[in-house]
């Protein structure tokens, strides 16, 4: 058990916090990656060393010049160095790790890293395709989207746990409600960064449609993991490293009882199967925080 090996590593350390580094290794795979990298181009632009121009997303420099990183950089940079790009790293990492974490839709490997990788992944797509429809219709929206999909992966959370116990501030809040209080704060605070959080929430919506609504109430089954990310993560919970492992058939819907053949002794891979995870409250940390412009 993962717990059992925690506690013999800790041997001689008792009462000992962990180091930067520890918590860093401690994160999910995937929430470890994007927050890594977020935090190493933030740090680069800040001093200068790449030029904040070269992270923002110009879809004419894609195609003609090739400069094809613009899909990974205009998704991880937070913005200038500031208390408000600070606040925003923050809730990218408790957002992704608490999804991540808490075992997401499954869309063929059990709710688990490779589910959240593919989630992840059309979020990014969805972005990009409809920033331009965005635009078109009065939107506001900067060539930035860090902001746009940490508000999809907590959207996303929010369906997936509607009735988990979150709080905003030492104010208790359900899941479900969790986006909105953050949107309504932004608002109120007269922050237009509002309109990057609706950005992602409506692709939020659109996933959570497709993962959840589709197959349970109409039997309609369309987003399926693909098999070299199930190959590569395995399937399970979430992995803090990326150990491969074999893909067990999928056998039911998204979020429900799918993952009956799990391993009865591990305790995390039973909460997968029966996707009844206790309600427990996370802090959420600030709101209505505007990343960064250019």
């Amino acid at each position: 058990m993962v717990i059992a090996q925690a506690g013999q590593n800790n041997q001689g350390g008792v009462g000992d916090s962990p180091s930067p580094a520890d918590m860093f290794h401690a994160l999910p795979i995937i929430t470890r990656c994007w927050f890594g990298a977020t935090v190493i181009l933030t740090l680069t632009v800040n001093f200068q060393i790449v030029n904040p121009y070269h992270t923002v997303w110009i879809w004419e420099n894609v195609t003609s010049k090739l400069e094809v990183w613009r899909f990974l950089s205009s998704f991880c940079y937070a913005g200038p160095f500031s208390f408000s790009t600070l606040i925003s790293v923050y809730m990218q990492v408790q957002f992704s790790k608490q999804y991540e974490a808490g075992i997401p839709f499954n869309t063929g490997a059990g709710g688990g890293t490779a589910d959240y990788a593919f989630c992840l992944l059309l979020g990014a797509i969805g972005i990009l395709v409809t920033y331009p429809l965005a635009l078109g219709v009065g939107f506001m929206l900067q060539p930035i989207f860090t902001e746009n999909l940490i508000y999809y992966v907590l959207y996303v959370w929010s369906k997936k746990n509607p009735t988990n116990q979150a709080n905003i501030w030492g104010f208790p809040i359900q899941g479900i409600y969790l986006p909105f209080a953050y949107l309504a704060i932004t608002v109120l605070m007269g922050n237009p960064s509002y309109q990057g959080m609706l950005h992602g929430m409506f692709i939020g919506h659109l996933y959570y449609f497709v993962a959840d609504v589709l197959p349970t109430v109409y039997g309609k089954d369309f987003l399926h993991t693909p098999r070299f990310m199930i190959d590569y993560f395995g399937v399970g919970e979430y992995r803090a490293a990326p150990t491969p492992a074999a893909a067990r058939p999928r056998t039911g819907g998204f979020g429900g009882n799918h993952s009956a053949t799990t391993n009865t002794n591990n305790s995390n891979n039973n909460a997968t199967a029966n996707n009844d995870r206790p309600a427990g409250a996370h802090q959420w940390g600030a709101a209505g925080n505007r990343l960064g412009t250019n």
